[in-house]
């Protein structure tokens, strides 16, 4: 059973409010596939492990105990969605992180995370 407590009574408090922020969260479109990428737990570790190294391919497949096919392929997506980028070395393919904001983003979450799990923080 709902309670009337977690409802407005009316249908608009401050229209012009909502009308300005209406307008404002258009910024945040296609936002979401950034969170989805990086809430994959097997993309979110290599986000983690190229957040500390920048790691050719084959390194990555052992990092998350996969194929280099499978990492190639993480790889790639991250690449194509800007969290990541790639060089090439004769054979070796390195990547890293694509900028500074990935890694804001992961030191954030883990600050958060760390937080919720230390109660007496």
């Amino acid at each position: 059973m709902e309670s009337k407590n977690d409802t407005c009574e009316i249908f608009c408090f401050d229209e012009e409010k909502v009308n300005r922020i209406k307008r404002e969260v258009v910024v945040t479109e296609g936002l979401g596939q950034i969170f989805k990428a990086l809430g994959d737990d097997t993309r979110l570790k290599i986000i983690y492990a190229l957040y500390r190294e920048e790691l050719c391919v084959c390194d990555v497949a052992q990092i998350i105990d996969a194929t280099v096919a499978a990492a190639s392929h993480h790889l790639r997506l991250l690449k194509n969605m800007g969290l990541a980028r790639s060089r090439k070395q004769g054979k070796m393919v390195f990547y890293s992180l694509n900028d500074d904001c990935v890694r804001t983003i992961i030191e954030a979450a883990l600050h958060h995370h760390q937080g919720e799990h230390n109660p007496t923080k």
